[in-house]
């Protein structure tokens, strides 16, 4: 039996050279990014701006609904991926990176795909949920606590054949290490075993980033 390539940074590198360019805005929340210290880590990796970018492209993908958006390189990422008729509702509670973010869309152009809501996540999901919204395709990557009752509320946002993406599955390798019971790692560990049981979806955990679940509603 095959198995996985372990990803080192020189790998990284090779895989993000020989791969799709990343836009100039795009480029500059990454390097405003590296600047922020610690709190940097919540930015998406490289590789999955570029399998955002590939699966909306082939999935036709129009309507985006994304819970987290902090400094804005997914957001921007999938916005830049979406057709001119596309949208993006991005959902985020901190106004200073939020604020940042914006400049970001409007510097790209692509502010006219994106409306930003400022509000706790699940008030907004609630509301969304209220006036019926639909969307082809949810991402995750907010407060690890909620994944849960994000996920539950993301597949009752979407058709049959949506597409649920969360970010941070794999939580640095530590969801393997029997040595680690802290609250975040077992809030992962058990939020995995949730999807992975829950007969709405099909679900396949990605080794890119810091794994990427993708979960198709049947």
């Amino acid at each position: 039996m095959g198995s996985n390539l372990t990803v080192n940074k020189k790998i990284e590198e090779y895989i993000n050279n020989n791969s799709i360019k990343l836009h100039p805005v795009q480029k500059e929340i990454i390097t405003h990014n590296e600047g922020l210290g610690d709190i940097k880590r919540m930015q998406i990796s490289i590789s999955q701006c570029h399998f955002l970018h590939l699966l909306i492209k082939s999935s036709k993908i129009k309507k985006i609904l994304e819970i987290g958006t902090f400094t804005g390189l997914s957001t921007l990422s999938m916005s830049l991926a979406l057709p001119e008729d596309g949208s993006v509702i991005a959902l985020d509670k901190n106004q200073e990176t939020s604020n940042t973010a914006v400049n970001f869309f409007k510097k790209a152009a692509q502010n006219n795909k994106i409306k930003l809501i400022i509000a706790p996540a699940l008030e907004s999901l609630n509301n969304l949920n209220d006036q019926k919204e639909k969307f082809d395709l949810v991402f995750i990557d907010a407060d690890k606590e909620n994944y849960k009752n994000y996920f539950n509320h993301s597949v009752n946002l979407i058709e049959k054949d949506g597409l649920i993406l969360i970010d941070n599955v794999l939580w640095h390798g530590e969801v393997v290490d029997d040595n680690k019971h802290d609250k975040l790692t077992v809030c992962i560990r058990e939020f995995n075993s949730y999807v992975n049981n829950d007969k709405r979806v099909e679900n396949l955990i990605i080794p890119i980033g810091d794994g990427l679940t993708v979960c198709r509603k049947l």
